[in-house]
């Protein structure tokens, strides 16, 4: 892609450059796909421990040689140069799918672990804004909140009802309306371990799978108007063409926003919750030595149905040993993503920068991007988003919520008496 005039400079140009190549480098680093494990044998397992029959999976990875891609995001991260947003956004992107490479080349062994918690963290990792509080206490309570209030998640797997092929006619209509027609297809894939997974121009649904009425809005504000409309954005960059792609570094502000935008357009509710903080918990769980049919019996025994604890646990395992002591970590970002980024909504308004939240949408952005890189949206280096989720266009309505989230973050609900709310005081 040619840098337009209006930004074009040798520096810019030059970036551009780079861009280009750390694209193409890191074409052959698929995270995912190479850690996931093939649905056919999800089925037989499942089958099993249905009848109580447990036993660990075996899972056959077929690692990949990295070490071109490698070498050459080493020489990007060189050739960046240093005192420059642009040259730092390039040398941080370039070094994460380092890691990453780094990571898959090791697939299927305990070797796995340490750059997967580079990359996504460790659920001890202390919450933005709090000294004393770490990403595990904000899951445990959550859980304990959801199970006060009796949020039964067996239940909830049971009522749905919606057929993965009717939710994809249900979707593209409302994708076509909302992007234009055939911007973003959806298709059911048989082999998705995940319920839904979102690209720029494709949302996938699990086959076989039954979505419930909160899986509807949940996916529409999640994988839609997150997920591919921040892909769809990155797209229309003129320089940084990397920004339609989420490079490891930004997984945890994508996912952290994904759920934010649940929280934002009501589309979330406290089982949601208790199942992404039950994920984090596990990552504990097998960090300190629980095997794979011991983090099953967990998840079981916190409500999951057999299928679910099943893809829960899968998901804590992907790429390492199942027999205890390693986890693949990228859940945890989930609820620490979304503690950052309420955060970061909540400190904008505060500093009255509503433009940050929408530059947040310009593509695949982490947080500090979003600052660092605040002259180049000035200067049309990057482009200002072309969509915005439904929740982010009503800019009043959406500081009216975080504004009010502020001031009762103020109140100490250890000192409200049931009596005073009963006088109404």
């Amino acid at each position: 892609m040619d840098v337009p005039a209006m930004v074009s400079s040798p520096e810019l140009e030059r970036f551009a450059m780079l861009d280009r190549r750390l694209l193409e480098a890191v074409r052959p680093i698929r995270i995912l796909p190479t850690v996931g494990w093939p649905a056919s044998l999800e089925e037989r397992m499942i089958t099993a421990y249905r009848v109580g029959r447990f036993s660990l999976p075996e899972i056959e990875y077929l690692r990949p040689d990295l070490s071109a891609a490698r070498g050459e995001l080493e020489r990007i991260e060189l050739e960046a140069g240093e005192d420059h947003p642009i040259a730092e956004y390039l040398r941080r992107t370039a070094q994460s799918w380092r890691v990453a490479a780094t990571m898959l080349e090791a697939v299927g062994t305990h070797a796995v672990t340490e750059p997967s918690i580079q990359l996504y963290g460790r659920p001890g990792d202390g919450i933005p804004g709090s000294r004393k509080r770490s990403n595990l206490d904000a899951a445990k309570y959550f859980v304990e909140l959801a199970d006060e209030l009796g949020a039964d998640l067996d239940t909830e797997d049971a009522e749905g009802h919606i057929a993965a092929a009717d939710l994809r006619q249900d979707m593209a209509a409302q994708l076509d309306a909302f992007f234009g027609a055939d911007r973003i297809a959806v298709v059911v894939d048989p082999e998705l371990t995940a319920k839904a997974a979102a690209g720029a121009t494709r949302i996938r649904l699990r086959g076989g799978a039954s979505f419930t009425e909160y899986d509807r809005h949940q996916l529409m504000a999640h994988e839609a108007f997150v997920h591919s409309l921040t892909a769809l954005n990155g797209r229309e960059q003129p320089v940084l063409a990397s920004l339609a792609r989420t490079s490891p570094r930004v997984t945890a502000t994508q996912e952290g926003l994904a759920v934010f935008a649940e929280l934002m357009s009501g589309a979330i509710d406290i089982s949601r919750l208790k199942r992404i903080s039950l994920r984090i918990l596990a990552i504990d769980m097998a960090l300190n030595g629980a095997d794979f049919v011991e983090v099953y019996q967990y998840f079981r025994s916190c409500g999951q149905n057999v299928p679910d604890s099943f893809h829960s646990a899968q998901r804590v395992f992907r790429g390492v040993p199942l027999t205890g002591g390693s986890a693949f970590a990228k859940d945890n970002v989930y609820l620490s993503g979304l503690l950052a980024v309420h955060t970061f909504f909540r400190w904008s308004l505060r500093q009255r920068r509503l433009d940050h939240l929408r530059h947040l949408f310009a593509g695949k952005l982490a947080l500090h991007d979003v600052i660092s890189l605040e002259p180049f949206f000035a200067s049309g280096a990057i482009a200002p988003p072309r969509y915005l989720p439904p929740w982010m266009q009503h800019v009043h309505g959406l500081a009216g919520k975080l504004a009010f989230s502020l001031f009762v973050n103020h109140i100490h609900m250890a000192g409200v008496q049931a009596e005073e709310i009963s006088l109404g005081l």
